[in-house]
């Protein structure tokens, strides 16, 4: 049977086909219990990191026994694989899922391939549903449906026309990503599992709704993304027309909690006062039907209770990125009822630490792939004097977003290359540190292409336009409104541009505009500027709609080719970079 016809009988193409995947056999004094024991175990934003990620990016923080908070080395799939396989002894129902961001935004020797070898690794850990995140619609909707079904990229072909790539073994859920012009999901809404003594759960698949923001407009034109509240309330009346009363949501859309170790108790002082962002509200407006909500996107770690509608609490979790967490949630499943006892849901985030057993097949299957990659990846491309870290979180300025943005500003300053006098970077696109390390053969403090493209893995162009400096003012305010509002995306400014934010205000006036200068002369709302900016943003993207109405544009290179090639021409063992201050935005 081919993988598509199994995940059409496992999930369906559309809502009433749920026929589930595997029935357990149990004896018959199992079938005598009332109660169904369920293991549920989830990831969410892998991005491909097969191999265990280098500087903070591969680190977890934790609260010690003492109380204080301390890092710890975690990820790696041949880590996480195993950690999943020791979580599964002696449960008879496991079933394990995502909450989407397993692809995009990969390091090189995922990205090289398409992320292919990302699939094929999840395979192996035994996954058996994600929902899809935003970054799955990176390369767009015909390569996440290759990317599902198999075949050889549009472009660069097979990897092994002998043996070509053959999709995914688990289905992708799509319920709130809808073809403009048919109105009908893109992909499969749910899947149902069938499990022992009977017992179902069904599972309803979302991104975020925001999805059309942050990812390039022209790959997802086709697209619509809908309310996460109404899709997955329609979907669970559904689920429970045709008899499935269990009910777990993944999504990929989160929270920030109060505190960034892994196991802090966000219900201290009370359910879901420990947790802030758009899942809140979702979480609290989901249908009370619904059991378990897993989520993702950003990046945190939390395993807390939110009320339903009904005023019951529900579970809101999710596992951090990278592979460095996984959480595991215990259920118990009333074979009367046909659904979930709430009270007795437990749920706990466990670390990919490194002190256990490779899995033989994640070793092997990367070993497979570095050996392909090594001559691209290895190549030197410059040198570092010291660690040079991105952000913790994305509404702090950091050393590197400083750095590729004055990278930026000099390849596209020139008269013939843009004329450029401020350029801008987008925290989102800044996907790791770049660690003094090394992270493979090529020996401490060199930057090789693999860190580069781990770094920059979007291929975005750069784009320079004329902003007046109104619109400037415009664009500095929207990193705290509209779709901004909760997240606080900052911008990483290039050298010679300043401002002050007022961190006791609130929306737009968190910038305070007298404060905006460029090279110590005061921004004029008047004057036409000249500003970079990468293709993503240049489009509007992460809620920075006033860039797309930027005119006199002028396209310049990939964003990954100008980073190498500053790292080339400025740096050398003798002369290495050092990270840069960080300080041309003052907090007050």
């Amino acid at each position: 049977m081919s993988t598509r016809a199994k995940r059409l009988i496992g999930g369906g193409a559309v809502a009433m086909a749920v026929l589930g995947l595997t029935v357990t056999a149990v004896p018959s004094a199992a079938q005598a219990k009332s109660t169904v024991d369920i293991q549920l175990l989830a990831i969410n934003d892998f991005h491909g990191n097969l191999e265990p990620p280098s500087g903070s990016s591969g680190e977890i923080t934790m609260i010690d026994e003492h109380g204080e908070q301390v890092q710890v080395k975690a990820g790696g799939a041949e880590y996480l694989a195993t950690h999943l396989a020791e979580a599964r002894e002696g449960h008879r129902n496991s079933v394990t899922v995502a909450a989407g961001d397993l692809i995009g935004g990969s390091p090189f020797l995922s990205a090289a391939f398409h992320d292919e070898p990302t699939i094929e690794s999840l395979e192996h850990m035994g996954l058996d549903v994600s929902a899809v995140g935003n970054h799955e619609f990176d390369e767009g909707i015909a390569e996440l449906h290759r990317i599902q079904d198999g075949g050889c990229h549009e472009v660069d072909g097979c990897t092994d026309p002998a043996d070509p790539y053959d999709g995914s073994d688990f289905p992708y859920l799509g319920a709130n990503v809808v073809d403009k012009d048919t109105g009908l999901p893109e992909l499969p809404p749910v899947w149902v599992k069938n499990l022992g003594q009977g017992a179902r759960v069904g599972f309803i698949g979302m991104t975020l709704e925001g999805t059309g923001n942050i990812v390039s407009k022209e790959v997802i034109k086709n697209l619509e993304f809908k309310d996460e509240v109404v899709t997955a309330n329609y979907y669970a009346k559904l689920l429970k027309a045709v008899g499935v009363q269990s009910i777990v949501v993944l999504l990929h859309e989160g929270g920030v909690p109060v505190s960034p170790a892994y196991n802090y108790d966000c219900d201290s002082p009370g359910p879901g006062d420990g947790i802030s962002g758009p899942v809140v509200d979702i979480a609290q407006n989901l249908d009370a039907e619904i059991d378990v909500v897993v989520t993702g996107h950003t990046h945190q770690a939390y395993a807390c209770t939110i009320d339903d509608p009904a005023g019951q609490p529900r579970l809101v979790t999710s596992g951090s990125s990278f592979g460095r967490l996984y959480t595991e949630i215990n259920l118990t499943y009333d074979k009367k009822t046909r659904d979930i006892i709430r009270t007795t849901m437990v749920a706990e985030n466990r670390v990919v630490t490194r002190d256990v057993d490779v899995d033989d097949t994640q070793r092997d299957l990367i070993a497979e792939y570095r050996t392909l990659v090594d001559p691209i990846a290895n190549q030197t491309v410059g040198y570092l004097a010291e660690d040079i870290p991105m952000g913790d979180t994305r509404d702090v300025e950091s050393p590197l977003g400083d750095l590729i943005a004055d990278m930026q500003l000099a390849a596209t300053s020139s008269a013939d290359t843009g004329g450029a006098q401020i350029a801008f970077m987008n925290p989102g696109g800044v996907r790791a540190d770049l660690s003094y390390a090394a992270s493979g053969s090529e020996g401490d403090g060199v930057v090789s292409y693999a860190d580069a493209f781990t770094v920059q893995p979007f291929n975005n162009y750069l784009v320079t336009m004329d902003l007046t400096g109104a619109q400037i003012v415009t664009l500095l305010q929207q990193q705290y409104t509209g779709d901004n509002a909760d997240r606080n995306l900052l911008l990483q400014p290039s050298e010679g541009f300043t401002y002050t934010v007022d961190a006791s205000a609130t929306g737009a006036d968190r910038i305070l505009t007298d404060t905006i200068a460029l090279n110590g002369q005061p921004l004029d709302p008047a004057a036409t500027y000249r500003v970079t900016v990468n293709s993503f943003l240049a489009d509007g993207g992460d809620g920075f709609a006033v860039l797309a109405e930027g005119g006199n544009r002028l396209v310049g290179g990939l964003d990954i080719d100008v980073f190498k090639d500053w790292f080339t021409a400025n740096t050398s063992a003798d002369d290495p970079a050092e990270a840069l201050p960080a300080n041309r935005i003052t907090f007050q």
